[in-house]
């Protein structure tokens, strides 16, 4: 079971090591558009979601 995720992601791993960098960055944006997302429940207008997703994240 192990062996098997660190087959699948050995190149992430090894760029962690390597260059100490992660995906932090993205994960906190995915999780804020989420987040937004829930807020914006039943927003008919797909223009303005993404108007109003641009214009805080951005």
């Amino acid at each position: 079971m192990i062996a098997n995720s660190i087959t699948l992601n050995y190149r992430s791993v090894l760029n962690y090591f390597l260059n100490r960098s992660t995906n932090a960055s993205a994960e906190s944006f995915n999780a804020k558009v989420k987040a937004f997302r829930s807020q914006f429940r039943g927003v008919r207008n797909t223009e303005y979601f993404l108007y109003r997703l641009f214009k805080l994240y951005s």
